[in-house]
């Protein structure tokens, strides 16, 4: 007997940055977008301190109490009515835009819908690269200057960029055992966000 989709596989990379930054993540379809917005911050160890946004097919979803400004721009459609399976049996493309200022766009690829028995509890990272940039280090072409600086201790920026990164930034840091623990406490009230990488263990003798 065929069952229903009761999750999604999503390809998750952000946009502007090479070698690609991704993830690949697998969320029940009953979640609905303001669920996947949590998802996504604890799959790229975001701070969630700043504002957010999806688009999807053209318009515009989020929170329309943060996003609306009352000078007649772009409707908000509120994304906590908004489930997953909404979308269910499509190959759809839709971004999810973090940070007005540094403009993190990360496109979001459906890859598949699934059947799992039993359903999913919660959000789970398969697969991805790399470690996200430091938060508010200025967008994509600012993060790469950064790459620049703290590869070179003879620049002049080297110390206080790294300082500002938390004394150690490895761009090629991904730990999927780390990211499916916070991906596991996504909703758990008081959950701390990391602001930088654990630095690494110092290696024994």
């Amino acid at each position: 007997m065929h069952q229903p989709a009761n999750a999604v596989r999503l390809h998750v990379s952000l946009a502007e940055i090479d070698p690609p930054i991704w993830r690949r993540l697998v969320v029940p379809s009953d979640w609905t977008l303001n669920k996947l917005h949590l998802v996504l911050q604890a799959a790229f160890s975001w701070t969630d301190s700043h504002l957010h946004e999806f688009g999807i097919g053209g318009l515009r979803y989020g929170d329309p109490d943060q996003l609306e400004d009352g000078f007649g721009g772009p409707q908000t459609f509120d994304y906590t009515g908004v489930r997953l399976a909404d979308f269910s049996g499509q190959d759809l493309t839709f971004t999810y835009l973090y940070d007005f200022g540094d403009d993190w766009t990360h496109v979001i690829r459906i890859e598949g819908w699934l059947s799992l028995d039993p359903l999913p509890r919660h959000a789970e990272c398969t697969e991805g690269a790399r470690a996200r940039p430091p938060e508010d280090v200025g967008g994509p072409w600012s993060y790469a200057d950064f790459l620049k600086t703290i590869r070179d201790p003879n620049h002049e920026d080297y110390s206080s960029n790294l300082r500002w990164a938390g004394g150690h930034f490895d761009p090629d840091w991904f730990d999927i055992d780390l990211i499916n623990r916070d991906l596991r406490n996504t909703f758990r009230k008081n959950t701390s966000r990391r602001l930088h990488q654990p630095k690494p263990k110092p290696s024994g003798r």
